[in-house]
């Protein structure tokens, strides 16, 4: 199995110090009430109280006063987030899955995310949807580029917008996230071991994979996530949107919206999440072509056309691999991300005209393989309508909660069949035999002496580095915790007899 670590910049861990002290969650939410003395500002005062109150009586409404709080904790050193946070995992896309996370900030990086952010409104009009979808005012987050010491949780994402509330992300705001430090690993490959990309584009792949990504990750998570606007009438009849607004989709004037107490999670339900990782997707995919946005993260020239070329040539690939996670049986995507990748496959190889084609063939080992091919020339013609359609359809319906259309929309293209020319089922044997091992992140660890200082605690990338590393970020509750653990694995035993 391919073994990588995750290395924090030495330089930052003084200020950790400062953090390890102003908040400790190990063991019992009530240890915030202790570490208030510590706090940065009130404001984080205010948060701590909130997370109390939020971690002893299960109150949602008290996360969400306390994530308010975070959001306005602009520009720390260290930064960390905690809750039921992500719904990815569930079957109904609505229960959040605990996770929490503590990363120091990349200066040099987050300068550019900055950049991005002043440059945001002027990029803005220029997504495929009229002004009206587009939020009244847009609300400038804090977006810093992260090198993670600890993320607890069943993965580790590469970039984050959050708080995950998205009444507070359209009324107060939020905070985009991206994680350097994973993205250094998360997507890293030999030459040998790349599959289904022509010879002539591996090298190209290799050398821009990074870059692009950095990229997609600060259009995604920024105007992505951060964009649209959802029409609301809230509970004294007042509407947020003229009435006769005219649906760009039908040419009538908008017909549904959401009603008080209505959100977007609760409307769009169970294609919730996936919806929206699709939509924050094309929208990197539609920026990324202009030239002002590669500026900003220094690419010109030749080199800004190798970056937009092998963005766009990740998001195909990445529609391949997903099929990994759709299960035939029960005819379900098990993850969100990777559904939404391959539903912009669909849409691109819908656009014809020769601009993504996948050619089903046999490797030089005998077995099966394939080609993925996209050609460069046609991405801001063919390429570029084709996201721009889909785009504005996605929003459209997303805007007006218009759950039926959006659904069938995005269901149609979910959809995975053995039908020529593609044979997906087919290309999805070929993509479970020539996967490449799961990378396993190595996290580090940091111990309070008893003179105050801190220490940094290195292991090697390996199971046993993981499992060591697991083990001394537990050191005065590993029993109980290894009993939990345990009592947890027995309780969900008899849900896995026939996996």
């Amino acid at each position: 199995m391919e073994k990588h670590e995750i290395v924090t910049p030495l330089g930052y861990l003084p200020d950790f110090q400062t953090f390890r002290q102003a908040i400790n969650l190990s063991h019992s939410p009530c240890n915030c009430l202790s570490r208030q003395d510590y706090a940065a500002s009130p404001n984080v005062v205010k948060m701590l109280e909130q997370y109390i109150q939020s971690f002893t009586t299960g109150s949602i409404d008290a996360h969400k006063e306390g994530s308010k709080h975070w959001i306005k904790d602009v520009g720390p050193i260290v930064e960390s987030y905690i809750g039921f946070i992500e719904s990815y995992r569930d079957p109904y896309g609505s229960r959040g899955e605990f996770e929490g996370f503590v990363a120091v900030v990349n200066k040099d990086m987050s300068a550019k995310f900055s950049q991005l952010v002043a440059s945001a409104e002027r990029l803005l009009p220029e997504l495929p949807w009229p002004k009206e979808f587009e939020k009244d005012r847009f609300l400038k987050p804090d977006f810093t580029s992260l090198d993670v010491l600890t993320f607890a949780g069943s993965g580790i994402p590469a970039g984050i917008n959050i708080p995950n509330y998205d009444d507070i992300r359209q009324t107060v705001g939020f905070k985009n996230v991206s994680l350097g430090n994973v993205l250094a690993v998360a997507y890293s490959t030999q030459k040998e071991k790349l599959t289904f990309l022509e010879e002539g584009d591996k090298d190209l792949y290799i050398k821009w994979r990074s870059p692009s990504f950095e990229v997609q990750v600060g259009l995604h998570e920024l105007l992505g996530h951060g964009s649209g606007k959802l029409f609301v009438q809230d509970k004294h009849g007042k509407f947020n949107f003229e009435p006769n607004l005219v649906n760009p989709e039908t040419g009538e004037t908008v017909q549904s919206w959401y009603k008080h107490g209505e959100t977007w999670d609760s409307k769009f339900s169970t294609v919730a999440s996936s919806y929206e990782e699709c939509r924050a997707e094309c929208v990197g995919m539609y920026l990324c072509l202009n030239r002002e946005v590669l500026k900003i993260f220094g690419h010109e020239g030749t080199d800004a056309d190798d970056v937009i070329y092998v963005n766009w040539l990740t998001m195909v690939r990445a529609g391949v691999l997903g099929l990994e996670f759709y299960t035939p049986e029960s005819q379900q995507w098990r993850q969100a991300h990777m559904q939404a990748r391959f539903v912009i496959l669909r849409v691109l190889l819908e656009a014809g005209q020769g601009f993504v084609t996948i050619r089903q063939t046999t490797g030089t080992d005998g077995k099966p393989d394939a080609i993925i091919t996209l050609d460069r020339s046609k991405i801001s013609t063919v390429g570029k309508t084709a996201i721009e359609e889909f785009l504005r359809k996605l929003q459209v319906y997303k805007s007006t909660a218009d759950v039926e259309s959006g659904r069938a929309l995005y269901s149609r293209y979910s959809e995975v069949s053995d039908s020529e020319p593609e044979r997906f089922l087919s290309l999805r044997e070929t993509v479970l035999l020539r996967k490449e091992a799961r990378k396993m992140f190595v996290q580090a660890n940091t111990r309070v002496e008893a003179d105050g200082d801190v220490q940094f605690l290195n292991y090697e990338a390996t199971a046993a580095g993981l499992i060591q590393s697991f083990v001394e970020r537990f050191p005065e509750d590993d029993e109980e915790l290894e009993w939990n653990l345990q009592e947890l694995c027995r309780s969900d035993l008899p849900y896995w007899n026939n996996v």
